[in-house]
C-alpha cells in the first residue's frame, strides 16, 4: 500500500514542526502535544482507504490534536469533503477585522491555535493567531458552521465563558505534585517552557489581562513568573505578583538571560536554571532573604 495524500501531508507537517515521529506496529507515532507533549508516542497515525486516521490514547480522540495543528476532520481525507459555500476552503480563516480591512480583506489565515480548558479538560474557549501576528478569541458553538463563535461576550458585553489560566488541567496536576508553576506572558512562551519539561501557564490576551480569577487556581503553589523585558512585561509581572500575595506559597520573578522572553531564552541555548532572577517578593521559608 502506498502512502495516502492526507497521510503524507500530516507526516510532512509534523516533520516541518520538528515533532519526533517513529513507525511502530504499522503506525506512525508521535507525542501528544495536545496535552503538553508529556507522553511520547501516545498519538497513533494510520493510513486508511480514503485518508488518514489519528488517535491520541491520552485524550481518547483526535479533536484536540487536530486543533493544535490547525486541522479539521476534513483534512483527514484525501479528497476534500463538501463544505458550505460560506465556509473558507481551508477552515483556517480568523476575523482580524482591523488589519484585514487595511490589507483589502476581512480576515487572515490561522497559523496557531490555543485551547483553554476547564478543570475537567473541556474546551471553554480558544485563542487563534494569524499570519499577521493578530489574535482572535472564540468560544465553542455547535450552532455555527465552523463550530466557533468569534466572541466571548454577549451583545451587551457580558462575558459568557469563565476566566481560566492556560493549560489548567496540567496546572492543577502540578499543584498536587508540588511542582513549580511558571507563568509567562503568552501562549508561545508557555509552550517554550513546556517543551523544556516545565509546567507553565498564562492568561489569554497577553499583558494586562491577568486577574484574581486566574490567581485563585494558584493558591498554595510555588510560582515563578517570567517577565518580558519591556515596560509592559514589568507591569504585567507586577500585577501577577500582587494578585498572588497571600495566596501562593512562593513567588519569584525572572527574566530571559538573552532576548525578551522565555522563547528567546531557550532559543539562545540557555536552560531553565539560567534565567536571571530579578525579584523574589515572597521568598521560600528558610530563604536567607526572609531572615
Amino acid at each position: 500500500m502506498t502512502d495516502s495524500i492526507a497521510f503524507n501531508r500530516l507526516a510532512d507537517l509534523l516533520r516541518d514542526r520538528g515533532e519526533p515521529t517513529r513507525y511502530q506496529g504499522g503506525k506512525l507515532r508521535t507525542r501528544g502535544f495536545c496535552h503538553g507533549g508529556d507522553a511520547p508516542d501516545t498519538v497513533a497515525i494510520t493510513r486508511t482507504n480514503d485518508g488518514v486516521a489519528v488517535f491520541c490514547h491520552k485524550c481518547q480522540g483526535n479533536e484536540d490534536f487536530l486543533a493544535e495543528l490547525g486541522w479539521t476532520l476534513a483534512d483527514l481525507f484525501d479528497a476534500p469533503l463538501e463544505r458550505p459555500r460560506d465556509r473558507p476552503a481551508d477552515d483556517l480563516w480568523i476575523p482580524c477585522q482591523d488589519r484585514g480591512k487595511d490589507k483589502g480583506g476581512t480576515g487572515h489565515k490561522r497559523v496557531a491555535q490555543y485551547l483553554y480548558r476547564d478543570a475537567n479538560g473541556r474546551t471553554i474557549h480558544g485563542v487563534t493567531r494569524c499570519d499577521h501576528k493578530d489574535f482572535a478569541q472564540w468560544r465553542p458553538d455547535t450552532s455555527t458552521k465552523s463550530g466557533r463563535r468569534w466572541s466571548l461576550n454577549d451583545r451587551s458585553g457580558n462575558r459568557l465563558v469563565p476566566l481560566v489560566p492556560y493549560r489548567l488541567p496540567e496546572l492543577l496536576a502540578a499543584k498536587e505534585s508540588d511542582r513549580v508553576i511558571w507563568i509567562a506572558e503568552g501562549e508561545k512562551d508557555v509552550h517554550a517552557l513546556v517543551d523544556h519539561g516545565l509546567v507553565a501557564t498564562c492568561n489569554a490576551g497577553g499583558s494586562g489581562k491577568w486577574t484574581s480569577e486566574h490567581a485563585q487556581y494558584l493558591e498554595g503553589a510555588d510560582v515563578t513568573i517570567v517577565a518580558d523585558r519591556d515596560d509592559k512585561g514589568r507591569e504585567h509581572a507586577t500585577a501577577v505578583v500582587e494578585s498572588l500575595r497571600g495566596m501562593a506559597h512562593s513567588v519569584y520573578v525572572v527574566q530571559a538571560r538573552t532576548g525578551k522572553d522565555a522563547a528567546d531564552h531557550f532559543a539562545a541555548g540557555h536552560t531553565d536554571t539560567e534565567f536571571n532572577q530579578v525579584w523574589a517578593p515572597i521568598p521560600y521559608p528558610g530563604d536567607p532573604a526572609a531572615a
